[in-house]
């Protein structure tokens, strides 16, 4: 009896005799050489050619046949759990031509994504000063097992089949010529030292964009657009993330909202628009993605930006909460960026490692489920009183300190008329305990609720705290993802 695969191999060869030769087969462009496919059981290789025309792909010991729907598109799915991460060739060949996709790795692929702060790269960029550490980071940036694909940028009308770009080695003049997200690269480094496996990283960014236009256009028809947002929404979604699917991704990690703050003023607002986007992408992709995020950092907003809408120091924390509500959204995560800020009137604060630092362990600790790894800052979880005395509790509090030894700040506190004022607190058995000589019956407390707030609560892991009102509940962490 001849084996399961000389029968699907007997079957290729028999539908390439049977159609005509000429036609050309084709591939999406992160189809391509230098790329890393992610090591899964249900991978998809993808393509074009002349309709029913015949396909087969070839990897390692994997042989699969296919025909071409009546518009051409054809899909296979690789068996890819068990491959291995050394150098392999993909070939796809249909009836009148062969394509051949060198040096293909098998590891861990991430899709980056949002506005300037990921976009932002290391060393020099036109009106922005450079990133911390540029200098090391690219000096130590020949690493051949990671691979970077930058999607080149477009506005599109309708959801796009494919995108411009090219997958690259990891190497210091790759990631200068590429402009490549420091955020994204740092967060890949880390995945790969950690888990000792390649690490291909999609980086779909641009800067000054709203979340709308990142989200598929059937969705936005949910949500309520003021007029300020209808231009153009979804044109990004459309020319820079429509094209990747249906590639087989890890994740995705997304840095985008400061847009969304001016003009509109979006705060709880935006919590709907980020379910909108997520839904849409995960269906792109066919795959219920892990979701890691970036909650905004300190700025000035009303201050140097007050001729744009901005509706003063705590539109910030409204589209902070709004981020934290997000966390509802099945398989979230989100990092918090309050203590990077190092100019409060620069909107891109320069220390991006850190930031992809945080988003990878996050991974780590979730999707990868390594152990040992706190991936959260004190998140605010319960309120009691005590006389004048507000006691707070946190999960992720081991260890609870203040990181630069100083007494504990950006607390505030409010009685039965709701006006807040500055409070005095302190740590107690991993508690923090509030109070002011000027609430003498405490109903609420608020930490970090201003755009300048750089609060120096931490945990034992140097995480920082969650902003937070305590009258407003916070989405439990999720479960392992």
């Amino acid at each position: 009896m001849r084996s399961p695969h000389a029968r699907a191999a007997g079957l290729v060869a028999f539908l390439l005799l049977a159609l005509p030769a000429g036609a050309e087969v084709r591939l999406p462009s992160v189809l391509s050489d230098h790329m890393v496919l992610q090591r899964a059981a249900w991978v998809p290789v993808w393509g074009w050619a002349a309709p029913n025309e015949a396909v087969s792909v070839r990897f390692g010991n994997q042989t699969l046949g296919t025909v071409a729907d009546s518009d051409g598109r054809w899909r296979l799915h690789l068996d890819l759990s068990q491959a291995p991460s050394t150098p392999g060739v993909l070939s796809v060949r249909g009836a009148g031509n062969e394509i051949v996709v060198k040096d293909v790795l098998v590891g861990e692929v991430w899709l980056a994504s949002g506005q300037s702060n990921m976009e932002k790269p290391f060393g020099e960029k036109k009106g922005q000063l450079p990133t911390f550490g540029s200098e090391e980071a690219l000096a130590g940036a020949e690493q051949p097992e990671i691979r970077l694909f930058k999607v080149a940028r477009l506005k599109a009308a309708q959801p796009g089949e494919d995108v411009s770009g090219a997958w690259v080695r990891s190497t210091p003049a790759a990631l200068i010529a590429t402009q490549f997200s420091a955020a994204a690269y740092s967060f890949g480094r880390r995945i790969k030292e950690e888990l000792g496996a390649p690490v291909g990283l999609i980086d779909a960014t641009w800067g000054g964009t709203r979340i709308e236009s990142w989200t598929p256009p059937d969705l936005l028809g949910q949500l309520d657009l003021p007029p300020a947002v209808k231009d153009k929404p979804a044109s990004l979604y459309n020319g820079m993330i429509a094209g990747l699917a249906p590639v087989k991704l890890k994740g995705a990690l997304w840095y985008q909202g400061e847009s969304n703050i001016l003009h509109t003023d979006d705060g709880p607002a935006y919590t709907a628009k980020m379910e909108a986007m997520i839904r849409g992408w995960r269906r792109a992709f066919g795959q219920d993605l892990p979701f890691y995020y970036v909650q905004l950092a300190p700025h000035l907003y009303s201050v140097v930006r007050k001729d744009q809408g901005v509706g003063g120091p705590e539109s910030l924390p409204r589209l902070r909460e709004a981020q934290l509500d997000a966390l509802r959204i099945p398989k979230t995560g989100m990092i918090v960026t309050t203590d990077l800020a190092d100019d409060l009137r620069d909107i891109h604060p320069r220390d991006k490692q850190s930031v992809g630092l945080r988003l990878a362990n996050l991974a780590l600790a979730e999707s990868y489920e390594r152990p040992g790894i706190e991936p959260y800052g004190p998140t605010y979880r319960a309120i009691r009183f005590a006389g004048r005395q507000a006691i707070l509790s946190f999960d992720h509090a081991q260890g609870l300190a203040a990181r630069d030894g100083k007494p504990l700040d950006w607390f505030e506190i409010a009685g039965s008329d709701d006006r807040y004022h500055p409070a005095t607190a302190t740590i107690r058995d991993n508690e923090v305990l509030v109070d002011s000589p000027l609430v003498n019956e405490p109903k609420s407390v608020r930490f970090g609720w201003h755009e300048a707030a750089t609060p120096n609560l931490v945990n034992g892991a140097g995480l920082p705290a969650v902003p937070f009102r305590s009258e407003h509940p916070i989405p439990k962490n999720p479960p392992r993802i």
